[in-house]
């Protein structure tokens, strides 16, 4: 119980808190897309950057710790997909479902309940997770998508696979995360005013993005779909953890560090970004909505048994 209370709660009550202030009026859609760019287009991409650039790349990228972490998100996207298309849902449909299966939060979820559990000298493993999460993800599921929606034409796949990826590498996150390679590989250091600045701004994105994403949530009321959104809840609060803990424990026999970093990012429920995803292509988009924000919620209770299942 207390590790509900000191790690668990604190962090779902920022959330609550946010989608209180968008519930009861205090705060418009406006002001909460405020919040949310500022957090997700300057906030945490500084926060990604000071991260990376500080990060002892030779130690943090594991590879036994990618693979856990991938092989688990890609196991639920794949059975995700099956899943979907015996539900009777259409091909994009299918791709969009599964995505929200592959795609957890890491970042907003992952990372402060990490350094809540562990403190923040635990977080580099999250680190090294985050830096080729979204280029690798939605590289993977734009290509898809556009291989299932242009099924029978001519289109090229390679063209497709290089417009996406050119896109996602123009988003502020992954500049940040660019620059934080440049940063550590050229050994400059973060001291002085810079230093403090990029401090000041890091100090703000989680808190930021917690109550930003509250206010976010309160948009993606649950309905329908019932059977597809649960399948989506189960395969990432359960199968995506478990498989990485497998992995990890007896594929790879992870240090103590690693674990709780793969675990931990593992078991977050689906972000913001897979209702993104869905809502580009108008695929499935109410299974994403409701997903991201009953599997939110029931993290709750999946995040307190794997923080008592690992050291």
């Amino acid at each position: 119980m207390s590790t509900l209370i000191e790690v668990i709660l604190p962090v779902f009550l920022v959330i609550g808190f946010g989608y209180l202030a968008a519930w009861r009026g205090l705060m418009s859609e406006s002001a909460v897309e405020g919040v949310m760019r500022f957090a997700q287009n300057f906030a945490v991409p500084v926060l990604l950057f000071r991260s990376i650039a500080n990060l002892d790349l030779s130690a943090s990228y594991d590879l036994g710790l990618m693979v856990s972490f991938y092989a688990g998100a890609f196991t639920a996207f794949g059975l995700g997909l099956i899943g979907a298309r015996m539900l009777g849902r259409p091909g994009p449909d299918c791709v969009a479902i599964g995505f929200c299966c592959l795609f957890s939060n890491s970042l907003l979820l992952g990372v402060p309940i990490t350094e809540r559990a562990y403190g923040a000298q635990a977080l580099a493993g999250n680190f090294a997770i985050i830096s080729i999460h979204s280029p690798l993800l939605y590289t993977f599921g734009i290509t898809l998508m556009e291989a299932v929606k242009s099924h029978g034409s001519d289109a090229g796949l390679g063209r497709v696979a290089l417009r996406a990826l050119s896109g996602i590498a123009r988003t502020p996150l992954v500049i940040g995360i660019m620059a934080g390679f440049a940063a550590n590989l050229s050994g400059l250091p973060l001291t002085g005013a810079p230093g403090a600045a990029v401090d000041m701004m890091a100090a703000a994105a989680l808190p930021a993005a917690l109550f930003g994403l509250g206010g976010v949530l309160l948009r993606y009321r649950p309905e329908g779909d019932g059977r597809a959104i649960a399948m989506v809840t189960g395969l990432s609060l359960i199968v995506h953890p478990a498989v990485a803990y497998l992995l990890g424990r007896w594929g790879f026999g992870l240090g103590t560090d690693a674990m709780r970093s793969v675990v931990v990012t593992a078991a977050m429920a689906p972000g913001v970004n897979a209702y993104l995803f869905a809502n580009m292509y108008g695929a499935a988009r109410r299974v994403a909505a409701s997903s991201v924000l009953i599997a939110t919620a029931g993290s709750i209770l999946t995040v307190w048994f794997w923080l008592a299942v690992l050291p």
